[in-house]
């Protein structure tokens, strides 16, 4: 028996009747022969690490433009932290790991320069606007590998697409991963405005705090542990209703007080328009995107598409240096 195969045997035999079995997979667009010793969803994860958008990320906003200080997250370290929490509960649940893991570490590879600021800068002069989660499938179906795309699984895709707030996974690891990318950015966002200064612990919802804990590894701790005891056994990722309450009130002090607040604003009017003067720029001249980018793309693919690809893609430090280059 090859190793994936004891793999794939164990995953049916042990797992929770509701998880994900790779050898149940829906499988790829293009069809590619299973491998003698990773599983479908061990593959995805390892294109996903390897892929040049996850490099990327090391380079892209979390919360703070630029931060002063080596601690602060990053969109890397965002997803790591994600990938850490969903990864507990999947193994908690007896739920699939490894496409848990896939879906978590390929979540935010479409993220732009700049965070969400970033991301409205593209959403107002976009037609169809800017999803970053739609542009992460795009990034593992279409732009990387030359145009190639990594060719991942359906439920790895799907895990992607829906991991917004208001998305809907179809696999119990989607919404695994969807529940704790919000308990990872609330939790280290608080974290990092806390180390800037720009936040008291006193500041914080004081009954949010009392019952979620005092600091991050409490919380997440405790909310960790709330996702477990409610979903044992279901066929469904739950929270407690007052518990989740209690962390939709820390996330909307985040971002009134700190997404939204005067010490970010500062950084934000800074960066403020970039990738909207750079997506004009390139519109006029198209041209000057590298042709190692634009060669891989089809004639029927529009340019404000190739556009949005090219600097979506962008890191923090390569579209201000861009910017100052050829718009400022």
């Amino acid at each position: 028996m090859e190793i994936r195969e004891y793999t794939e045997k164990f995953e049916n035999e042990k797992f929770s009747l509701f998880a994900t079995k790779s050898s149940l997979s829906k499988g790829r667009k293009v069809y590619e022969e299973p491998e003698d010793i990773r599983t479908c969803f061990q593959r995805d994860r390892d294109r996903i690490i390897h892929s040049k958008a996850f490099r990327r990320l090391m380079h892209k906003t979390q919360a703070f433009i630029f931060p002063d200080g080596d601690h602060y997250r990053t969109r890397l370290t965002h997803t790591l932290e994600v990938s850490q929490i969903a990864r507990t509960l999947a193994v908690a649940l007896n739920l699939n790991e490894d496409l848990t893991e896939a879906i978590a570490l390929g979540h935010d590879l479409g993220h732009t320069p700049f965070g969400h600021l970033g991301e409205k800068d593209l959403d107002d002069v976009l037609e169809k606007g800017f999803h970053h989660n739609e542009q992460s499938v795009r990034v593992v179906e279409v732009i990387e590998k030359e145009g190639r795309g990594l060719n991942l699984t359906y439920e790895v895709i799907d895990g992607i697409l829906n991991h917004r707030g208001s998305g809907s996974p179809n696999t119990l690891e989607g919404k695994v991963v969807q529940i704790s990318d919000k308990i990872a950015y609330i939790n280290h966002d608080i974290d990092d405005a806390l180390r800037a200064g720009i936040l008291e612990i006193s500041d914080l919802p004081k009954e949010s705090i009392s019952v979620l804990g005092e600091n991050t590894k409490k919380r997440i701790n405790f909310l960790i542990r709330n996702i477990i005891k409610n979903s044992m056994g279901r066929n469904d990722i739950i929270m407690d209703k007052k518990i989740k309450e209690l962390l939709y009130r820390l996330r909307k002090f985040m971002f009134d007080y700190v997404y939204h607040g005067e010490e970010l604003k500062k950084e934000n009017d800074m960066v403020s328009g970039i990738l909207k003067k750079l997506y004009y720029y390139y519109i006029k001249n198209f041209n000057k995107i590298p042709n190692e980018f634009t060669s891989h793309y089809g004639n029927d693919i529009e340019k404000e598409t190739i556009v949005c690809d090219y600097i979506a893609g962008m890191t923090d430090r390569f579209a201000m240096k861009t910017y100052k280059e050829v718009v400022k």
